[in-house]
């Protein structure tokens, strides 16, 4: 399993938009569309099993 990560650099780090992570790149691709067009986020793998 992978998930998106996003970092706003802009942000301290512990604030609330610091970092986000999405389950689906469609999800990033919306979130970016209303908030951040022009960021990326990059795909990390998850260690361990689903929950």
């Amino acid at each position: 399993m992978t998930v998106f990560v996003y970092v706003n650099t802009a942000k301290q780090v512990g604030d609330v938009d610091h970092i986000k992570v999405f389950a689906t790149v469609e999800a990033a691709e919306i979130w970016f569309e209303e908030n951040d067009p022009e960021g990326v986020a990059f795909e990390y793998d998850v260690i361990g099993s689903p929950a």
